[in-house]
């Protein structure tokens, strides 16, 4: 077998060479523009959240304040197969628009090298893609297990328990969030996430089943990466336009831009000191949906 460094020489000269197929580039295009539009559409439209957010909206702040603060949306209905299934669908779109921008350069750098390799490149490079999705996918029925949880523990306590306990809860999470941007696990996936052409010549496997376990590998390394911002977006509310837009913002920095590991640490900096600032009663949640 060839070298690492091997491989990484040959799949620069490929990168090079090479052109992502244009059918790959646009149905990625379409998909992406499709996921933001369903997402925006279902963001404007839904009555409630799904997460944290203000039972209530405005006149709930003024009457209850943080006491009102419980989770709501779709975890008000109640644990449920069919609510279980809605909330990740909702979710998984919610994900292919946030992070698809991001991860673009390794589903195109899969489709180079598969093309190098065999003449059929759009349907393995959709198996990536799929693969990588199915992870973000799972995550979404760990957010309905969690924001069920949550929901449950809420309307169990009384409205000053909950005022107490509701800023503590999510200055917590915001807290935690930017500590885990400063710890190895975040910059051992960020630098899987950076790295496309290492990526694919560490881990390149043929065949389709091949694509589906890479896509599985590099969205777990996703996930490894991005898991606790995606904790913020929860304790905003996961329709939170504001949050979304974001959040989508700081991942392509971290991914893409030549300081990303820089962007990932002053992230971490402010969501600490926004943490600290919202248990403290300082401030409250911004942006919440």
């Amino acid at each position: 077998m060839p070298s690492q460094a091997g491989w990484l020489d040959r799949l620069r000269q490929l990168n090079r060479r090479g052109r992502v197929p244009l059918g790959v580039l646009m149905s990625l295009l379409v998909l992406t523009v499709a996921a933001w539009w369903l997402t925006l559409y279902q963001a404007v439209s839904m009555d409630m959240p799904m997460g944290l957010a203000v039972r209530g909206g405005s006149e709930g702040m003024a009457s209850g304040g943080m006491a009102d603060m419980a989770m709501s949306g779709i975890a008000a209905s109640g644990w449920s197969p069919k609510g279980a299934a809605v909330f990740v669908a909702l979710w998984t779109v919610m994900m292919a628009a946030m992070m698809l921008p991001a991860a673009a350069p390794m589903i195109f750098m899969f489709a180079q090298a598969q093309a190098r390799r065999n003449p059929s490149v759009a349907v393995p490079t959709w198996i990536f893609a799929a693969g990588y999705m199915l992870v973000w996918a799972a995550a979404g029925l760990g957010v309905y297990v969690a924001v069920q949880i949550g929901s449950d523990v809420a309307t169990a306590l009384a409205p000053d328990a909950r005022a107490r306990w509701a800023p503590l809860a999510l200055g917590a999470t915001v807290a935690a969030a930017g500590l885990y941007q400063f710890l190895p696990a975040k910059r051992v996936c960020l630098s899987h996430c950076r790295s496309p052409l290492a990526f694919v010549a560490l881990h390149w496997r043929d065949g389709r089943l091949g694509a589906l376990r890479m896509g599985l590998r590099h969205g777990s390394y996703c996930f490894g990466c991005c898991w606790a911002l995606f904790a913020v977006l929860v304790a905003a509310g996961t329709m939170s336009l504001a949050w979304m837009l974001l959040l989508t913002l700081v991942v392509f920095a971290e991914k893409l831009f030549a300081h990303g590991p820089r962007v990932a640490s002053a992230v971490g900096a402010v969501l600490i000191g926004l943490g600290l600032a919202i248990g403290s009663g300082a401030t409250a949640m911004p942006w919440v949906s």
